[in-house]
């Protein structure tokens, strides 16, 4: 089974992170939304100067990189609420010209994680395009995140809890205490990862005590290579990827970050 398959959240498993019993009215709203047609969209620039269109996609563009500082995926739903407002009506031409300016300024690509809910995140071409995926152990941080998606990697794609914490323990980074570098380690890894879409982390279900666990998030499944986690735990514990035979043969077999991913076109 690949482990994008493996990765997806079961049916009976409730999420911790549960959006409340209602939708917002902004949510509601995207949900009911259609994609204006091509007349349609023409008919809404003919309304609009040259100007107007410009400025409001430069406004989609600083609220994209504004997001993405803190690696929190965009939600159209936002971008209504935030940024476009009364310019629905011209969400193609201004999402068209909002991946053209990230593609051929920032060298970055605008690609849909979440279909069904229309989120979005920005990820490197360069990167992508040499084979390095945008995330790597290059920071302290990220060097965390990266530990515990090898481990559920290593794992077969879904890992309790209580494991986790046990090996963040032995590197020094006791989720019941303050770590010098991440703050409160819990906090870190259960709100903000998961918050970013690293993370999934689910309640198990007819657990008393509760308990929950980790899968890969979307995020994660779209930026990070397998590949690149296996030679990760390859100089971590001096062996040769391969020697990892089901996960060298799982790395191999499911499509890298790219094939992962709906770009916007």
């Amino acid at each position: 089974m690949s482990q994008r398959k493996r990765l997806s959240r079961t049916p009976n498993t409730p999420s911790v992170r549960r959006s409340g019993a209602s939708l917002s009215q902004e949510e509601d709203d995207d949900l009911s939304f259609t994609m204006p047609s091509t007349s349609q969209v023409q008919r809404g620039l003919e309304k609009l100067t040259p100007i107007e269109v410009d400025r409001k996609t430069a406004e989609v563009v600083k609220y994209f990189l504004m997001k993405d500082q803190k690696k929190i995926p965009i939600r159209r739903a936002d971008i209504f609420k935030h940024v476009l407002k009364d310019y629905k009506n011209i969400l193609p031409e201004i999402m068209k010209r909002v991946v053209q300016t990230f593609d051929q300024i920032f060298g970055l690509k605008v690609v849909e994680i979440d279909s069904k809910n229309h989120v979005y995140i920005l990820v490197n071409k360069l990167a992508s395009a040499e084979g390095a995926p945008p995330v790597s152990p290059s920071s302290p941080k990220l060097g965390l995140l990266f530990v515990i998606l090898s481990v559920i990697f290593m794992k077969g794609g879904v890992v309790r809890e209580n494991m986790i914490w046990n090996i963040l323990k032995k590197l020094h980074a006791d989720p019941g205490k303050r770590h010098e570098e991440f703050g409160d380690v819990k906090r870190v890894v259960t709100d903000e990862f998961v918050r970013q879409r690293y993370l999934e982390y689910t309640r198990i279900a007819h657990t008393d005590p509760v308990e929950h666990e980790f899968r890969w998030g979307q995020r994660a499944t779209a930026e990070v290579s397998q590949t690149k986690i296996l030679d990760f735990m390859g100089e971590l514990h001096d062996r040769d990827p391969k020697s990892w035979t089901q996960q060298y043969r799982e790395a191999q077999s499911t499509p890298g970050p790219e094939a992962n991913t709906n770009s916007q076109r």
